[in-house]
């Protein structure tokens, strides 16, 4: 079993309402094969929503406290962040996952690369929020 991320599947849940699919994915999901978690809907954001980026760091710096999650108004959104990494690590727990195939450069998903906190689509290195909590519990992380 695998955990996906939701968009990758088909599902119409990006910040934009629309879905990132990736068919394989979606054929793994309809097979039970993965498991596909949005972790800012599970974080109680809505469908659309608002674009947001890491500000001062990268997903570790927001757990540790060290950073947060704003959206392109300048809202502080980082306790939804947590709380659906959380939601998506209780399902990875929950079915004994070990591997994850997320969303590129998202600031939940993104592995190894994510934007810059400042809206003006510069890549840095480092992880989303979701993903930095999984690699942390042992879970291998790759981006779609």
């Amino acid at each position: 079993m695998m955990l996906v991320s939701a968009c990758l599947a088909g599902i119409d849940c990006a910040w934009d309402g629309k879905d990132r699919l990736a068919p394989r994915i979606k054929h793994m999901v309809e097979k039970g094969l993965a498991v596909a978690v949005c972790p800012e809907v599970l974080g109680g954001r809505p469908i659309p929503r608002t674009r947001t980026e890491i500000r001062g760091g990268s997903g570790g710096n927001v757990l540790d406290g060290m950073a947060k999650v704003f959206d392109e108004n300048s809202k502080d959104v980082t306790k939804e962040f947590l709380i659906g990494a959380h939601k998506a690590l209780d399902i990875v727990e929950k079915h004994n996952i070990k591997k994850a195939i997320l969303k590129s450069r998202s600031p939940s998903c993104g592995c190894d690369e994510i934007y810059d906190g400042s809206f003006q689509g510069r890549l840095v290195r480092g992880d989303g929020v979701t993903a930095a909590l999984l690699k942390r519990k042992g879970v291998s992380c790759q981006n779609i």
